[in-house]
């Protein structure tokens, strides 16, 4: 059945790619005319073109004869329906929001591949007993709000939902100031969907890394999801006078600071492992003046890995060294955790699908972790799932820079596409 649904499937490569590079000029970046290639793509969620944007693929989803719906906080689902209604749906999706600075690929691959995917199904004729879904999630990026897949979190079930409400952004405002301004009403309560809505969960993203590019593989099949813990460090020095404090007398939180940093840096190496990563990815300095000895610092860590407990082990070391660190350079230190979320597996029916649709057409593919953390990590909570890798350049994500060949769009499109379609008709 597999090879047969995939030899139905046509995807309009044209299409897709114009709707990509449409998307991308919703953005608050201006282009650089010396870089003509690179698209800066800036879209915050609840920001003006995050709006536009939402409202651009609704529009465009309802032109292809698609049902759509959003829930309280602005989730989007877009739906094919098949012949039984009543049972649970295939589901497939990801977000649109995106960071300062960032490209026109991450996300929006796996909902303008998802939508595409949904019309060539429609186009294609294959009947198919359960309902198709596209859905794009709300605030995959932390970047307004200081965490991460708050659409997906909801819908699971795993973050509180009057917490949730309470989120701030920079500028003091609330995250239900800010749907609730944006059209999006009722309780966040009402988000978390029912259970076995779907049936499986498949998402098509960029690999965000350099592995399929750099062994020549046309697809990557995600078999972990790995994720993070996030923690903060505050040590508390004694600052004073850059000429005037005597070195014997300082107790300078950067240089403990720097310490702590190589301690986490030597203690994620030390697993072995390739899946711990460990990263101190702000460093907020206090006073902040050359001539002034730090007397306070605020580290950020995030540090992830597919098995929590080695996870949490590097934090025990971690935690070791900095009790000794803080006594020897008379600092305080003092430890909070942010979040600490479990990894995912995906689903082996699900992968075993893909890789059968990939042998069918001959297209080269790698069993692979997925090791930034997507929409589907908390959508595991609630249905099998995996995800479909496409290369990216130099594995580069998260700059304009970021680029995905059309060819390998259409087939990671094209392979998802098969895959709904053979889910939905189980």
């Amino acid at each position: 059945m597999a090879v047969e649904t995939i030899k139905s499937i046509a995807i309009d490569e044209a299409r897709l790619l114009g709707e990509l590079k449409t998307l991308s000029r919703i953005t608050d970046c201006e282009q650089d005319p010396a870089k003509p290639e690179d698209v800066a793509v800036t879209r915050v969620v609840f920001s003006e073109n995050d709006m536009k944007a939402r409202a651009w693929l609704k529009q465009t989803a309802l032109a292809a004869g698609l049902r759509v719906r959003e829930d309280a906080v602005g989730n989007t689902f877009i739906r094919l329906e098949g012949t039984e209604s009543e049972l649970p749906v295939v589901g497939t999706g990801s977000h649109t929001d995106a960071i300062p600075f960032a490209g026109m690929y991450d996300g929006t691959v796996g909902v303008l591949g998802g939508l595409e995917a949904l019309r060539a199904i429609k186009a294609s004729g294959l009947k198919h007993q359960r309902g198709i879904e596209l859905l794009m999630f709300t605030s995959e990026e932390p970047t307004r709000f200081g965490i991460g897949c708050i659409g997906s979190r909801l819908l699971a079930g795993t973050i509180d939902p009057e917490k949730a409400d309470a989120l701030l952004d920079k500028d003091e405002v609330s995250m239900a100031e800010r749907r609730q301004a944006c059209g999006f009403k009722g309780t966040l309560a009402s988000v978390k969907l029912p259970e076995h809505y779907y049936s499986a969960f498949v998402e098509l993203h960029i690999e965000q890394g350099p592995l399929l590019e750099r062994e020549g593989v046309a697809l990557g099949i995600v078999t972990d999801i790995a994720a993070p813990a996030g923690y903060k460090f505050l040590i508390e020095g004694f600052g004073g006078h850059a000429g005037a404090l005597l070195m014997p007398d300082r107790k300078d939180a950067l240089c403990a600071a720097a310490e702590i940093i190589l301690s986490i840096e030597k203690n994620a190496l030390a697993t072995g492992s390739i899946n711990t990563v460990a990263t101190v990815g702000t460093c907020d300095v206090h006073p902040g003046a050359v001539n002034s000895v730090p007397s306070r610092v605020l580290l950020q860590v995030d540090i992830r890995d597919t098995d929590p407990a080695r996870r949490e082990s590097v934090m025990q070391r971690v935690r070791s060294e900095v009790d000794e660190i803080g006594t020897r350079r008379g600092v305080k230190v003092t430890e909070t955790k942010v979040n600490a979320d479990e990894p995912a597996q995906s689903s082996a029916h699900i992968v075993g699908l893909v890789e059968s649709i990939c042998q069918a057409e001959k297209i080269s593919y790698k069993k692979m972790v997925s090791r930034a953390y997507h929409d589907s990590l908390f959508m595991a909570r609630i249905a099998p799932i995996t995800m479909i890798f496409i290369p990216c350049r130099n594995g580069v994500s998260h700059r304009p820079d970021e680029y995905s060949a059309p060819e390998a769009i259409t087939q990671g499109a094209r392979v998802l596409a098969a895959t709904l379609a053979q889910l939905a008709s189980e």
